[in-house]
């Protein structure tokens, strides 16, 4: 987690840089360093202590320097000099999504807004569209932003959320007097975005627990500390802070508390409504008739008590998994995915080789990986003409020759166009194993032509699959307007694959689309969009999506067999 706090402040530096005019040379090496200390897959501490940190390509000896001292004190010195010479409400301006720091110079320098508020009173004045660079348009998408940010404003991405969570679990399990530690809320439900981290710990003396949760290193604010609950606020890569609150429990009411601050507010209603109409009383201590206790140690207990299964987590929604919960699906697990159908290499804008990808997804268990680097038209992504593509293509064949324990698919993940075309010909297409088309360009389309669009890509027969097919970032971008009852349907028509891009990023389709597109009968796959071999990992996100969508393995195609995928692909 200190390799993300530490890229988002060389990215920060290199924001405030570029606010303030400077270098465009200097604001580019600070960019690197954020990619470089981000990228790094080795805790940067462990490296710093060994003296190290020059031989990571792209970090220097003022770098360096600049790193020990945020180890050392926690800031970087250039960091708050930078920071003190702009408005503090400045940088909010970076989180609307189509304003980057030139446009926040523009914005700051020309009208002196500092602030979102500010920004707001310029555009209801009509002055921000007279600037250079804006206009009507960027002025129309710059009110959408803020609109979209003031409805993300603090939630943390499910993938973010997860690694403070684990982080932390590790600490207040190492605790002394902490018998079992496990995450709860919505994270536990693996909602895409999560308000703050709840965690129940099992031990005898509480107080002592809680008082050392709130002494441990990464705590940035105490906001309480009882015998049997502590509240904190730590770092958080996505922006600020986010709160985390820990409930110490005893073991007979483990289960009970676990249940009660995992399931969302409806689910529990629903259950206790169910404790009431038999005469007993359910709440986090437990399942109770009078003062006798039916139930508590166990989350099973508890449901079987009320009559019910043990309802996976991700379904405590009250979206059906009561009143259905006699016939609820298998839900698909991580350890049924047999392969990734969309990974990138070095070959446009990945990080890792084929090599390094085949290998890393052999060492997973997988036995099929599709490589599917970007077209032509995705510039900024490197993206292969015809003739890269097709030397590409022979590098692959030749590289799954060598190969044994996993099979490598040629594939490409293909632009469709803004008039629904695709990036190359059809003959091209044809010469490719697996095929994922997917939009990135003129987003913002009105609902009929981003469905057109959509649509003439399934219906071409040498696509396989739409990748990311509502083109959202969380907090970030939001989704494009399409109709899905229309998507859906061309899907299970044509029989083309739905993606669930399980990169923390995108987490799309979303939930309630995999359960609506289930219902239509579509297929669907669960795949990375890996650009680096550590990014295989998020493939548990993408699990987690689909869960809460009510899939079931015999859905998702790269669960199934490579014989058997291959028979559908050939059909």
């Amino acid at each position: 987690m200190i390799n993300q706090e530490l890229a988002g402040i060389f990215d920060e530096i290199a924001d405030l840089l570029e606010i303030q005019g400077e270098d465009v040379f200097r604001v580019n090496a600070y960019r690197k360093v954020a990619r470089v200390v981000g990228d790094l897959t080795e805790d940067i501490t462990a490296v710093a202590a060994r003296n190290e940190l020059t031989k990571i390509s792209g970090i220097g000896k003022g770098t360096a320097e600049k790193i020990h001292q945020y180890l050392a004190d926690g800031r970087i010195a250039v960091h708050q000099e930078l920071r003190s010479k702009l408005p503090e409400g400045l940088l909010d301006l970076l989180q609307i999504p189509g304003l980057g720091p030139k446009k926040v110079a523009v914005l700051f320098h020309q009208l002196k807004v500092e602030s979102v508020d500010h920004l707001r009173s310029a555009i209801a004045a009509g002055k921000v569209e007279k600037l250079p660079g804006f206009g009507a348009r960027s002025v129309e998408k710059i009110v959408e932003g803020i609109e979209f940010l003031a409805g993300a404003a603090g939630r943390t991405p499910l993938g973010i959320a997860c690694e403070i969570a684990e982080k932390l679990l590790r600490d207040v399990a190492g605790l002394p007097g902490a018998k079992r530690v496990e995450a709860a809320g919505s994270l536990r439900r693996g909602r895409e975005t999560v308000g703050d981290l709840d965690l129940l710990c099992e031990a005898g003396d509480g107080s002592a627990v809680v008082r050392a949760f709130t002494q441990l290193p990464l705590a940035k604010k105490v906001l309480a500390a009882g015998d049997t609950k502590g509240a904190i606020t730590v770092f958080n890569p996505d922006g600020g802070e986010i709160q985390v609150d820990l409930r110490v429990v005893p073991g007979e009411s483990f289960g009970a508390a676990l249940q009660y601050f995992t399931g969302s507010k409806e689910h529990n209603v629903r259950l206790r409504e169910i404790a009431v109409k038999k005469g007993w009383k359910l709440n986090e201590y437990g399942l109770f008739d009078g003062e006798k206790m039916l139930a508590g140690k166990d989350e099973a207990g508890i449901y079987k008590k009320l009559g019910l299964p043990l309802i996976p987590p991700e379904l405590r929604e009250d979206r059906g998994e009561i009143d259905g919960a006699k016939k609820l699906p298998v839900l698909v697990t991580l350890e049924d995915i047999r392969g990734d159908l969309h990974v990138h290499t070095t070959a446009s804008d990945g990080r890792s080789t084929i090599e390094q990808m085949a290998a890393a997804a052999k060492q997973r268990g997988y036995s099929y990986l599709a490589i599917t680097d970007h077209s032509r038209s995705s510039v900024i992504a490197n993206g292969l003409s015809i003739d890269k593509l097709r030397r590409h293509t022979e590098i692959i064949r030749a590289a799954n020759e060598k190969l044994k324990g996993i099979t490598l698919l040629t594939g490409i993940e293909v632009d469709i166009l803004s008039d629904g075309s695709l990036d190359y010909p059809d003959k091209v297409l044809a010469e490719l194993d697996w095929v994922v088309a997917s939009v990135h360009s003129a987003q913002g389309q009105d609902c009929g032509k981003v469905t057109a669009r959509t649509i003439a890509a399934m219906e071409n027969p040498h696509v396989h699959a739409i990748g990311h097919p509502s083109g959202r970032l969380l907090g970030k971008r939001d989704a494009m307007d399409l109709d899905w009852e229309a998507v859906f349907e061309a899907a299970a028509r044509t029989g083309t694959v739905l993606e669930i891009n399980a990169s923390w990023q995108r987490l799309d389709l979303k939930d309630v689309h995999v359960r609506q597109a289930l219902e239509a009968g579509c297929f669907l796959a669960i795949s990375t969009d890996a650009h680096a071999t550590d990014q295989l990992e998020q493939i548990r996100f993408g699990v987690t999506t689909a869960r809460r969508g009510w899939a079931s393995a015999e859905r998702i195609i790269n669960t199934w067999p490579l014989a058997q995928l291959n028979k559908w692909i050939a059909a």
